[in-house]
């Protein structure tokens, strides 16, 4: 039985993973887009290619791994019993932030598809910096557990 519930883990643990590696990837690639989108001729065919683009990151690859994360992740919080753990704690903390900043980036996508630029390009670039002091810390509580 034992041997079921360590090969279940680890089945878990890679899902979590691989599909945190898709999300990353994903909330990497959006802002870019949104930057491009932006310089782009208002109402033309270019325009109307990044609208397209962005749609499709967030249904294909976005919100189904944002979706996969959280499943996968709590599962493993379950079968590893960490509910107790501050680290755990600490991370779910940034996990809801960043899934918050998923969240912010649909709405920004729809405005901009809208004709809405209410950011710089200069301010989405600094954006695009978020997922990866996110990923940073992430890795070093569930890495280092350092409480």
């Amino acid at each position: 039985m034992e041997q079921i519930l360590q090969t279940t883990y680890l089945w878990l643990k890679a899902g979590h993973i691989i599909f945190v590696i898709f999300w990353m990837a994903g909330l990497f690639m959006l802002p870019r887009y949104f930057v491009y989108h932006q310089e782009a001729e208002p109402g033309s065919a270019e325009e109307a290619r990044w609208i397209d683009r962005e749609a499709k990151l967030r249904k294909i690859i976005l919100t189904p791994s944002l979706i996969l994360v959280w499943v996968f992740g709590l599962a493993l919080a379950y079968a590893g019993s960490w509910w107790v753990a501050p680290w755990l704690h600490a991370k779910l903390l940034f996990v809801v932030a960043l899934s918050g900043y998923h969240g912010w980036l649909v709405s920004y996508g729809k405005k901009l598809a809208k004709g809405e630029r209410p950011l710089t390009g200069k301010k989405l670039r600094l954006l695009n910096e978020v997922p990866g002091l996110a990923a940073a810390i992430i890795v070093v509580l569930v890495v280092v557990k350092p409480f």
